[in-house]
């Protein structure tokens, strides 16, 4: 365990506070404005002492990689008790899903924009507004933020039930990562710059020469055709 006094507590925060911060503005790009990036770094902030507290180095995991799962998690409660999310919201978004899956299972190949707006009933106006609402309000769901923080604790808390949740998310990743190389060009891209790159939206839209609204707008629909995809 780390010591647990105020001068190893103002080390480990100035030493780790860049990425708590890294953090903080990457999940910002996926909350809506009402969510103010300084609530997230102070929560960071906390779940970065709490890591420090009881991080076991006989476990064998980096401390850097303990704490992002810390911190991350503290991020997402803070967020979770804002309780910001509107129920419409959650709808619609299951909605366009579904009617994406419903689509792609009747042809056989990626749902266009205009026939998910005629599976739907709305006009593809409309279809794009639902995809911009999700992006300023959310995207999917608050739960589809948070890469596994509670089986990351069991990483280091249960030996046995790790090796079940490895073979789990293994077999997630592979399957994620086929159904993403299967994505059309352009969402596949963008996906990969903001993942992979760790890019922001005016970044993507820079490369791409498309507006930062557009690029949003492919991210989350993406996003929806691989939740259509891996309902499961």
């Amino acid at each position: 365990m780390y010591p647990k006094d105020d001068s190893f507590n103002d080390k480990l925060v100035e030493q780790h506070a860049p990425l708590v911060k890294k953090i903080a503005h990457h999940l910002m790009a996926r909350l809506p404005a009402s969510v103010q990036v300084d609530d997230l770094i102070q929560a960071g902030l906390i779940g970065l002492l709490d890591a420090g507290k009881h991080y076991d180095v006989s476990q064998g995991a980096q401390f850097e990689t303990y704490a992002t799962i810390r911190v991350r998690g503290a991020m997402l409660d803070e967020v979770r008790r804002s309780d910001w999310i509107p129920k419409s919201m959650h709808k619609k978004t299951r909605e366009v899903a579904a009617a994406i899956h419903a689509i792609e299972a009747r042809t056989g190949r990626d749902a266009r924009d205009t026939e998910v707006a005629h599976e739907l009933g709305i006009s593809l106006d409309d279809y794009y507004k639902i995809l911009w609402e999700s992006s300023t309000g959310k995207i999917l769901n608050i739960d589809d933020l948070d890469t596994h923080e509670t089986t990351g604790m069991a990483m280091f808390e249960d030996k046995t039930t790790n090796l079940v949740n490895d073979l789990i998310d293994d077999e997630f990743k592979r399957r994620l990562s086929d159904e993403i190389m299967k994505l059309p060009e352009r969402e596949r891209l963008v996906m990969s710059l903001y993942y992979d790159t760790e890019m922001n939206l005016k970044e993507v839209g820079k490369l791409m020469d498309i507006s930062e609204s557009r690029v949003s707008q492919l991210l989350n629909q993406a996003q929806l055709r691989l939740k259509a995809r891996l309902g499961n």
